[in-house]
């Protein structure tokens, strides 16, 4: 009887070090190249795929595409925080979307935010895909904050609860489901009452 089979044989091209995202500091690496073998009797003989290589991380053993070698510490806090943004972004939205629909009056104070968000000028034409972008998910706003808002640092969550609190606040009161939702990105920040009463008489005076 023959013992055929597959194998994935790795060996390693070459080493250096590099910044690994999930350890966040400089680390030794291994240049892997893997590919697929067509055993028998457990022995590779013929090659059946294409190479694929990969960067291995040899603290946390973590796999990254060879790009990976380009990012720096500050990249990768840029990146990170570029996301942060759009996250916070989408939450804003969500959040004035719960009951379906914005008003028109609801759109130059928006862009405003938006500006606040990605500390820099948001037009119109961007606010509109943007929000186009955050309304294709069918996540619940509250779903959504949950997911994202254990990643944020201090400063990021509390700029999005003072967002989501004056966007849900522009048509004059929040409403009971949006007020449990401020109150659970409070406990989950671990903000106090007090405190987080500071954040949002300090957001009220954005535009004095």
């Amino acid at each position: 009887m023959l013992f055929i089979g597959t194998l994935n044989v790795a060996r390693t091209r070459s080493r250096g070090d590099f910044y690994c995202p999930s350890c966040e500091s400089i680390r030794g690496y291994r240049l892997r190249a893997k590919r697929p073998w067509l055993t028998l009797y457990f022995i590779p003989v013929i090659p059946i795929g294409s190479v694929e290589l990969v960067i291995q991380c040899e603290a946390c053993r973590s796999n990254w595409d060879r790009s990976v070698l380009s990012v720096t510490a500050q990249s990768h806090q840029k990146l990170l925080s570029d996301q942060a943004q759009h996250e916070i972004f989408r939450c804003m939205i969500l959040f004035v979307l719960s009951d379906g629909y914005m008003t028109p009056n609801e759109v130059e104070p928006l862009r405003q935010l938006a500006s606040r968000i990605f500390e820099r000028e948001v037009d119109r034409e961007e606010l509109g895909k943007l929000c186009s972008m955050a309304e294709q998910s069918s996540i619940p706003a509250k779903n959504y904050v949950e997911t994202v808002i254990r990643h944020w640092t201090f400063e990021q969550q509390a700029l999005a609860m003072q967002t989501m609190f004056l966007a849900a606040s522009l048509r004059g009161d929040l409403g009971s489901e949006r007020t449990a939702v401020l109150m659970r990105m409070r406990d989950l920040a671990g903000i106090s009452e007090p405190d987080f009463q500071d954040l949002i008489e300090a957001c009220l005076r954005w535009n004095d």
